[in-house]
């Protein structure tokens, strides 16, 4: 068997030589003309050129896509690449705004069936959400959100039952996203045909913590804390229920940390939800992630500060935390909460299973047990690199996530 790569958070900064080699040369044609222009109307012209419709919808908010990208433009300090690769998703997003508008309108049914009841995976970051999402997701009866999917989930030139047109783009970007950055796949591998976040459908609307998760965009950050998020909710729920359209099941399942800070809004537009929380301490789980966040942020930006990472994302997790914690408390009549432990689910993932369902008064046949073993023994950790993180190459200590979670960690003592 081969040696498993070491993946250490000391080294996100290591690109491969042809990536800066590539980006020095683009950025020396700055001068002639060459810089990639990241503004709305040209987006929005772009997107509708490409797929030949014009209709974002009545209820298309514009203000959050001029806030990311005057955040991006004056903040985010992007190289070439990363300003290549934010066009290309920005115009894929209002693409596939277009597209799904055009489906709303032919089919109007698709809107009119009652969404799946959901399961949602609400933990941290790092705390076993991606090995549990990946065995829930592994029940036929149930519908996960496959990276394929969460790129574009409206069909491609009709591309309704196979998916093949969007499936062909997705492993493409996986390709790219190996050769890039195979530390990122190590710690967070994106699998054209896996369950991925359904944080990516939050993106359409051009409300979500993606940006914030890639770039170093404070402004959009501050502004997004204090923004409604209704119309992103609303508009994910259409995006599901067109999604159970083309391919049926009886639930569903998600995973984003990001609904940490909008309980109240996933329990109004998901309706029948069962929120799964996973927990770990969280002195192992966030110099994980911040590993992760410096490792993706590379992609975008040569200028990528390990230590602004940690000061942003300690603080907002943190911020996320208490938002949950403060839900939950004032709903406690609500019976849609599961809590999972990281060390649980690592030893006895089969007993994990049996709770979920059985919250749900379902049964887990013996064949449906099976299915679970098959989906750990396919999707093992360390599959595509062993990560190492600490957090001195974070320049903060122990005190300073103390200081952020301490009202969680007393939470999680509450809890055991």
């Amino acid at each position: 068997m081969a040696k498993s790569k070491l993946i250490q958070s000391v080294d996100f900064n290591k690109k491969p030589f042809w990536f800066s080699a590539i980006n020095s040369a683009w950025q020396s044609s700055y001068p002639l003309g060459g810089k990639i222009k990241l503004d709305k109307d040209s987006l929005i012209k772009t997107a509708r050129n490409n797929t030949g419709l014009h209709d974002l919808g009545k209820h298309f908010w514009d203000e959050p896509l001029d806030r990311l990208l005057d955040s991006i433009n004056s903040e985010a300090r992007l190289h070439p690449i990363g300003r290549f690769i934010s066009r290309k998703r920005l115009e894929s997003l209002l693409s596939v705004r277009l597209r799904a508008e055009d489906w709303f309108k032919k089919y109007p049914e698709i809107l009119e069936q009652p969404l799946y009841p959901v399961n949602v995976i609400i933990g941290l970051q790092r705390t076993g959400t991606t090995k549990l999402h990946r065995m829930l997701a592994s029940d036929p009866d149930t519908r996960a959100l496959l990276s394929w999917e969460a790129l574009n989930p409206a069909p491609i030139n009709g591309d309704v039952k196979t998916g093949a047109e969007r499936i062909k783009i997705a492993k493409m970007s996986e390709k790219g996203l190996k050769v890039m950055s195979p530390g990122f796949f190590a710690i967070h591998p994106v699998e054209h045909l896996a369950p991925e976040e359904d944080v990516l459908l939050l993106d359409v609307s051009f409300l979500s913590t993606t940006a914030e998760a890639t770039m170093h965009v404070p402004s959009y950050s501050a502004w997004l804390e204090k923004t409604e998020q209704s119309s992103a909710y609303e508009y994910a729920a259409k995006l599901m229920k067109f999604l159970q359209w083309q391919r049926p099941a009886k639930q569903w399942v998600l995973k984003t940390p990001h609904h940490l800070e909008f309980l109240d809004l996933a329990e109004k537009y998901f309706e029948d939800v069962q929120f799964i929380w996973t927990h770990r301490n969280v002195q192992e789980a966030i110099p994980s992630f911040l590993s992760m966040v410096a490792y993706s942020r590379v992609l975008f930006s040569n200028e990528v500060d390990s230590h602004e990472v940690a000061q942003h994302w300690v603080k907002k997790i943190g911020y996320m935390l208490n938002r949950a914690m403060e839900y939950r408390d004032k709903n406690n009549h609500i019976k849609g909460f599961i809590d999972i432990s990281y060390q649980e689910l690592v030893k006895d993932s089969q007993t994990v299973m049996e709770r979920v369902y059985g919250n749900r008064n379902m049964e887990i046949t013996n064949e449906l047990k099976q299915i679970f073993v098959n989906s750990e023994r396919i999707n093992p950790k360390g599959k595509y690199g062993i990560h190492k993180y600490k957090l001195a190459d974070f320049s903060i200590d122990a005190d300073f996530i103390d200081k952020h979670t301490r009202e969680y960690q007393l939470f999680q003592e509450e809890l055991q």
